[in-house]
């Protein structure tokens, strides 16, 4: 025999079924393609090491593409599931800015690094980087 308990009230009714069900496919097959489009273009740059003889500049093109693929998923997700979409816009601009800012500090530490770390080893910034500077070595003595 089955006890309800009265006190206990529970709801499995959700507004708008329907929409939601078909907003969540909406959402599953963007997310799938966008995917699938950013897994194609890795491939295609694991095969393009393969060759003889590789494009750097279609390479660094297709990581670019890769990498807006996946900030504009990122955007996607947040206005989706953390329900950012349906906000204001200057609730958007809150918590969009500080991210974009974010980034950017990101750029700029490791831009900064990369030119400290070839500056660092020549002589008083006299050399350029590509040059490997020599140990002076003091005169020997003949013995």
């Amino acid at each position: 025999m089955e006890h309800q308990n009265p006190s206990e009230v529970t709801f499995h009714h959700e507004p708008g079924g329907k929409e939601v069900v078909q907003k969540i496919i909406k959402t599953t097959v963007i997310l799938s393609v966008i995917t699938l489009i950013e897994l194609a273009l890795g491939f295609g740059i694991y095969f393009l090491h393969k060759t003889p003889d590789p494009s750097a500049a279609l390479i660094l093109f297709m990581k670019g593409v890769i990498v807006i693929l996946s900030l504009l998923k990122a955007f996607y997700i947040v206005g989706v599931f953390m329900h950012l979409g349906d906000e204001i816009r200057n609730l958007i601009m809150t918590i969009v800015v500080p991210l974009l800012l974010f980034i950017w500090f990101i750029a700029a530490f490791l831009w900064d690094g990369d030119s400290w770390k070839m500056l660092r080893n020549t002589e008083g910034l006299s050399k350029p980087a590509t040059e490997q500077s020599k140990p002076h070595l003091p005169a020997t003595q003949g013995h």
